[in-house]
């Protein structure tokens, strides 16, 4: 059975119906949704807005928040396209030398790419607990470059979870000042349970930047 995504776990019912007037709302004003100035300038997407983010999105949270809705409604309109990764196309992925290259050309304009479960952690707020990467929201920005929203710690019983975005061109010559590879574990016994981790948001973009052939491939078969 197949994991529920952010969007199906917390904007579904909402989106469902808020959603289409926002597309016929930015058709008519002849707006690119990829551009989230102008996104967030449109009447439909600031009422929904207003209705999601109740007396407490302030911030830090209220950027989540809107790189959120932003985000699910670019794969909403793409056709809500899930990129589920196996455990061996993830190794695969994470393993692969840097590279320059462009985003895949056939890759979808948004989608969903999600990862094994527990795969891939990351300490995302400081002083707390590592979290697990669920996936993350990967959408083109009008200038080619992509943004990426990390969704980490998601699970059906809790009341939220933990969203990073970056964005940007593909990174060059990463490396982590302790000299690992790449998405190398950082937690105690990570490397012998097989697991990853992200150290910082250029990582998280280099992520995302390497889902796009697997993004390709999946849009393919579908």
């Amino acid at each position: 059975m197949a994991r529920p995504t952010p969007y199906d776990l917390f904007l579904a019912p909402i989106a469902d119906e808020s959603f289409p007037r926002i597309r016929a709302s930015l058709a008519a004003a002849a707006v690119d949704p990829a551009d989230r100035d102008a996104f967030l300038m449109d009447r439909e997407v600031v009422t929904l807005i207003r209705e999601l983010r109740g007396d407490e999105a302030l911030g830090e949270a209220m950027d989540q928040m809107v790189a959120l809705v932003h985000q699910t409604y670019l794969a909403w309109d793409a056709g809500l396209i899930l990129v589920p990764l196996t455990d061996q196309a993830t190794e695969a992925m994470l393993s692969e030398p840097r590279s320059d290259a462009p985003a895949a050309a056939d890759s979808p304009k948004a989608y969903y790419a999600q990862m094994p479960e527990r795969l891939v952690w990351a300490s995302v707020v400081e002083g707390e607990p590592p979290e697990p990467l669920d996936g993350c929201f990967v959408s083109r920005v009008p200038d080619a470059d992509l943004r990426v929203l990390g969704i980490f710690g998601l699970r059906p019983d809790r009341a939220g979870f933990s969203a990073v975005e970056v964005g940007g061109a593909r990174p060059g010559r990463l490396a982590r000042s302790d000299g690992t590879a790449l998405f190398a574990p950082t937690l105690p016994g990570g490397r012998a349970a097989g697991l990853h981790s992200i150290t910082g948001e250029e990582e998280l973009l280099e992520l995302g930047w390497r889902t796009t052939g697997l993004a390709a491939a999946a849009a393919g078969a579908a």
